[in-house]
């Protein structure tokens, strides 16, 4: 069964760092997977940590539409076992509700790691 996972903690924790690990695990189990990132601090469509890694990702905007990328891509044959997404406090809370329905719908695990408040406590959008 299909799982939505939200990884949070505070600014410098490891979450990119485990973002990429929990890719490179499940790629070498031959799971398809898609890595999702949204304002990296390497640049536009980069999943990076602090520890030095990086990867190309594709960068999430106002306009991504989940539902629609997961289906369009295994329409043309792509399996889509999971999607990684990284500074989902950045998502809106419609594509959060996407990625719910990615996993509820397709039964594609998703993994989204990001900050749960700012500074003074307040929600961000995608948490």
């Amino acid at each position: 069964m299909a799982e939505l996972v939200f990884f949070s903690g505070t600014m410098d924790s490891g979450k990119s760092t485990l973002a990429l690990q929990m890719h490179h695990n499940h790629a070498a189990r031959d799971r398809d997977g898609l890595l999702y990132t949204r304002n990296d601090r390497a640049g536009v469509a980069r999943l990076s940590s602090r520890l030095g890694l990086s990867v190309g990702a594709n960068e999430v905007t106002d306009s991504t539409d989940f539902w629609s990328e997961v289906v369009a891509l295994r329409t043309r044959g792509r399996s889509v076992d999971y999607l990684i997404c990284d500074e989902a406090q950045f998502y809106s809370a419609t594509q959060i509700d996407q990625l719910a329905r990615v996993v509820d719908d397709l039964g594609a695990d998703v993994f989204a790691f990001g900050i749960s408040t700012d500074f003074r406590t307040h929600l961000f959008p995608g948490s």
